[in-house]
């Protein structure tokens, strides 16, 4: 392979990119690879994940007693997509096609290639309204051992070997701003090599130029993420029609370079940008007290029993419960006309039912074994996980109290005092009174005891109900929640293969795109809504498309 040409070059080195590029590798080709941030950052966003894969009917859910199938999770897939536009037809074709992938070749797939998985099955997502809706039926969300960097060694131990056998380039701190084209036909891509940065992985780098860059081939494969670092980008794609305006005040759930820079290239090269205004962000988010990048914000992944307040303090109406419908319950905050919300708990809730989404929140499961896991999770008294009794100590959005009086006090200072404390207590204890029978109207407790039916959610993530007033439950504590980003649901429209299609329906020869670029597939497989586990999981897929692709010449 030459300094500027190869088979085919790969733009970003995150899970798409990785994916195709070891593929591509496998099949002997030359690839130049290139990334506008330093090598310490290879792998991308996916890093920083949970390592969360959304698969159906594998050995952990037959094991956890879970019955699952194909048609049931295409049934799920299908609600919660509720695909109603022209645009969705490679879309449709993409979910298909993911969720037979899941149901069938990859976990052995990903087993073979050295992956395992947490024993207890996560059930995200559960939707929470009727059978044909959104939501998952049953737990599908399976953990990676190691999170995100477990997931990504295999992948850049692959692509590594293919280095040191000559067949992939990687080219770090290239920044492309230009796709070369020749007769409609992909070449190649251009851009400005930018300055060293040693910077902590994850923080923001410089975009200073010292030079210049062109290489060549006759595929380029875009993989470069969504825009959830670009608040900008997030506002002006904003579903004002669906959502209501975009929160003024919101934090990121993804590092600064995921910039969207890419989309708007690969516009002028001829792809085309479907579905730009279905989007995923997350509303349980908290300000990282200890951050890493801009306004880094930090999802809670939260267990069924913390009570959801708007900011004025009224109690959230079903499915606006934790973790059931994310853009449901996004919807109904902004409504208010307020960007918060309140989770109000208890420590015995947060014990066992706090979560924080990302690899270096949950160390136990991305360094450890089942020994951490066991003393952080279960040998710790009273006391939550470290990364969420830091969050607890140190974070500016959780208020710790003895009394209710004091709780109240502290949501008010943090506020704006739009919390009356007799209209407060007087939903908590409504919400008490349901306690002291196996029967309830409440449809948050149904929903509890309906999650202790589950053996994984009994054991380690759904508290047992209890009184929130009752002093020997306390203390008390509630955590200010900001609407955090996250992903791009829509994207650059592609076909099975992952070659970008144009606005004119045709292939644009040489272009394709994988990962959250291309809406993880066809230029939004998700539709309007997620089931979790399916960000990590189309990265995977539709770059592994990309790179056994057989219009990659």
């Amino acid at each position: 392979m030459t300094n500027n040409s190869a088979d085919a070059i790969v733009v970003g080195a995150g899970l798409a990119g990785l994916a195709a590029a070891a593929e591509l590798g496998d099949r002997g080709k030359k690839v130049i690879v290139v990334d506008q941030e330093p090598q310490h950052f290879l792998g991308g966003q996916a890093f920083w994940s949970l390592g969360g894969l959304f698969m159906v009917d594998t050995p952990e859910q037959r094991r956890m007693g879970i019955k699952d199938s194909y048609d049931l999770a295409l049934r799920d897939w299908m609600g919660s997509a509720q695909f109603d536009r022209d645009e969705d037809a490679w879309p449709r074709k993409w979910a298909e096609a993911y969720v037979e992938f899941a149901a069938g070749e990859m976990r052995p797939w990903l087993h073979d290639m050295g992956l395992r998985w947490f024993p207890i099955v996560g059930w995200a997502e559960r939707g929470g309204s009727y059978a044909d809706g959104h939501g998952n039926s049953v737990p599908r969300f399976h953990i990676t051992w190691g999170t995100g960097p477990g997931v990504l060694e295999h992948f850049i131990r692959r692509v590594r070997e293919h280095v040191k056998n000559g067949l992939i380039e990687l080219r770090f701190r290239h920044q492309v701003s230009h796709i070369i084209m020749q007769n409609g036909a992909a070449k190649g891509v251009s851009g400005e090599v930018l300055a060293d940065d040693t910077a902590a992985h994850g923080s923001k780098t410089n975009r200073d130029e010292v030079g210049e860059f062109e290489f060549y081939a006759p595929a380029v494969i875009v993989t470069s993420g969504g825009i959830g670092g670009n608040f900008e980008m997030v506002r002006k794609n904003w579903p004002r029609d669906r959502l209501g305006e975009p929160p003024k005040d919101m934090v990121a759930g993804v590092p600064f370079h995921v910039d969207g820079r890419m989309i708007g290239i690969s516009e002028k090269a001829g792809g085309h940008v479907i579905n730009g205004d279905r989007m995923w962000h997350y509303t349980e988010g908290v300000r990282n007290w200890n951050p890493i990048w801009p306004s880094h914000g930090i999802r809670i992944l939260p267990g069924p029993s913390s009570m959801w307040f708007d900011a004025e303090g009224n109690r959230l109406k079903p499915p606006c419960l934790p973790g059931f419908d994310t853009l449901g319950t996004l919807k109904e905050i902004l409504k208010t006309g307020h960007e918060y919300s309140w989770f109000v708990l208890t420590q015995k809730v947060i014990k066992k039912e706090f979560a924080l989404s990302g690899s270096e929140q949950n160390p136990d499961m991305t360094d450890g074994g089942w020994k951490e896991v066991l003393f952080q999770r279960i040998l710790t008294g009273s006391k939550a996980t470290a990364p969420v009794e830091a969050f607890k100590e140190h974070g500016e959005d959780f208020i710790v109290a003895n009394t209710l009086t004091e709780l109240v006090s502290g949501m008010n200072h943090l506020g704006g005092g739009l919390i009356d404390e007799a209209h407060l207590r007087a939903q908590i204890e409504a919400r008490d009174s349901q306690i002291d029978n196996p029967f309830t109207k409440d449809a948050q407790m149904a929903a509890i005891l309906a999650a202790r039916n589950y053996r994984g959610d009994k054991l380690i993530r759904t508290a047992k109900p209890h009184k929130f007033l009752d002093p020997a439950n306390g203390p008390l504590i509630a955590v200010k929640l900001h609407v955090l980003t996250r992903k791009t649901l829509g994207g650059l429209q592609t076909n099975l293969d992952s070659q970008m299609v144009g606005a004119d329906g045709q292939v644009v020869p040489g272009l394709f795109a994988a990962g959250e670029v291309a809406g993880f597939g066809g230029g939004g497989y998700h539709g309007y809504n997620a089931l979790e586990g399916s960000f990590l999981g189309g990265c995977i897929f539709s770059g592994r498309n990309a790179g056994r692709s057989r219009a990659v010449a």
